[in-house]
């Protein structure tokens, strides 16, 4: 037994894309098989290939075929698959400390994440932050930190929200199919009031906001309304970018009112739209940031970042977890912001929007079936409607989708009615990888 670890050798995986079998293969049948023995239905994958190994915007599955990952694991891998240096945080640091549970020995790993949220959230005002395993865990702790600190109950989110899987964050999600169907009873006081949708609803970002007020006012009432928490660009909902003066005009009316304004910036955080949060796009200074999925570059970390003050108002011993912050995950999510610094990964953000916001554009331009183009930075959509309508065509989505994984793209699903594709390549995805996967989408929508 030797106290020395072998150096941590990368994977070798070449960027390009590469099919040599039949999707899917023999391999990942014979796993498929296997896996409907031992894994529920419930838990169901979008493309039944099983993925042996990743580096930057390509994954291999077990029979050698490699896939452009527009995906990144619903924006995970943000900074790209096996990032070197995120590899190497994590693999030096699961061999000095695996667990030591911060609430009953701390370490500094959990601090120094701390820190660099407070650095890159959003304000310029002193920030706490507890960490967490996942995105549902951030949310349900940041309803318990808002009701904490206001001694309020109500809890009111938009429609087309997506927070989560647990019984909270279900009551929490707008889409009952699959989240929550059959699946309660369900917390209460959460109350749902119309968002921003430019394309459905036509509405300025003003006009938008006085309709999710009137109904916040008359429906729900300040009194006892403890936060309300929104995605600055929604996720399942289908990447919905609000109309100009939206947000800043609901956070006014949160601070008016005593309500601890909540941004769930963990699909569109740490980079992914070309500044580290959502927010700054719009203008708002969150009471609460939402931090998870690509914080830590695969590995699972979750954060909620605040201002001190509401933050400090959970009892000593009220926040906490066996596994939140896990030193590892910790380690690698200091790499994370430290890539970003280093590689100038803000900047990556916008090259890939200058790609692909022109390019599906074009594609709008060229097939009528894609009602609307939207996004920011490395976080794009489409939305396909019944041509000359905005009724959504959300079986030419699944085409599409089923088409691009034929051919070596891995594509995002998402939406309401399951009638949006959406694009979250990682920042590691080339020029020519970018417009190689864009011409399979072509391809895809000529087929229809």
């Amino acid at each position: 037994m030797t106290d020395t670890l072998a150096p941590f050798t990368p994977p070798t995986v070449p960027q390009e894309r590469r099919i040599v079998t039949a999707i899917p293969g023999p391999k990942s049948l014979a796993l498929h098989a296997r896996r409907l023995a031992v894994v529920p239905v419930g838990v169901s994958s979008a493309l039944p290939v099983y993925i042996a190994r990743a580096h930057g915007a390509i994954v291999i599955d077990v029979d050698g075929n490699q896939f452009i990952d527009l995906g990144a694991g619903i924006g995970v891998t943000t900074i790209g698959h096996t990032n070197d240096a995120v590899v190497a945080a994590a693999a030096e640091q699961l061999g000095e400390l695996t667990h030591a549970a911060f609430t009953i020995t701390p370490y500094e790993g959990y601090v120094r994440v701390a820190e660099l949220l407070a650095e890159h959230t959003p304000g310029a005002h002193a920030k706490k932050t507890v960490l967490q395993n996942s995105g549902a865990e951030a949310v349900e702790n940041g309803v318990k930190i808002a009701r904490k600190f206001t001694g309020k109950n109500g809890v009111a989110v938009l429609d087309h929200a997506y927070h989560g899987r647990t019984n909270l964050t279900m009551a929490m999600t707008f889409k009952a199919m699959p989240y929550a169907l059959g699946f309660g009873p369900f917390a209460g006081d959460i109350y749902r009031a119309p968002n921003s949708y430019p394309f459905h609803d036509g509405l300025s970002g003003p006009d938008a906001a006085k309709r999710t007020i009137a109904y916040l006012e008359k429906v729900v009432g300040a009194a006892d309304l403890a936060c309300l928490i929104v995605e600055p660009i929604q996720g399942e909902g289908g990447f919905q970018v609000p109309a100009s003066g939206y947000l800043p005009a609901l956070q006014e009316w949160c601070t008016a009112n005593g309500v601890v304004f909540i941004a769930d910036e963990i699909q569109s955080g740490m980079a992914r739209t070309g500044a580290y949060f959502a927010s700054e796009h719009f203008g708002v200074v969150p009471d609460l940031v939402l931090s998870a999925k690509g914080i830590a570059g695969g590995l699972p970390l979750a954060a909620i970042t605040g201002r001190a003050e509401i933050m400090d108002a959970a009892h000593p011993g009220g926040l906490g977890g066996t596994f939140g912050g896990n030193p590892v995950s910790a380690a690698a999510a200091i790499a994370v912001f430290e890539q970003i610094e280093s590689q100038g990964l803000l900047a990556e953000a916008k090259r890939i929007e200058n790609i692909l916001k022109p390019a599906l554009l074009e594609l709008q331009k060229k097939y009528d079936v894609i009602g609307d183009v939207r996004g920011i930075g490395a976080m794009n959509a489409i939305e396909l409607v019944l041509p000359g309508t905005h009724e959504p065509n959300a079986a030419a989505v699944a085409s599409i989708a089923a088409y691009a994984g034929q051919n070596g793209v891995i594509l995002l699903t998402a939406g309401t009615y399951g009638n949006v594709l959406r694009f979250l390549p990682s920042l590691a995805i080339s020029d020519d990888l970018l417009r190689e996967a864009l011409a399979i989408l072509d391809e895809a929508l000529a087929a229809l």
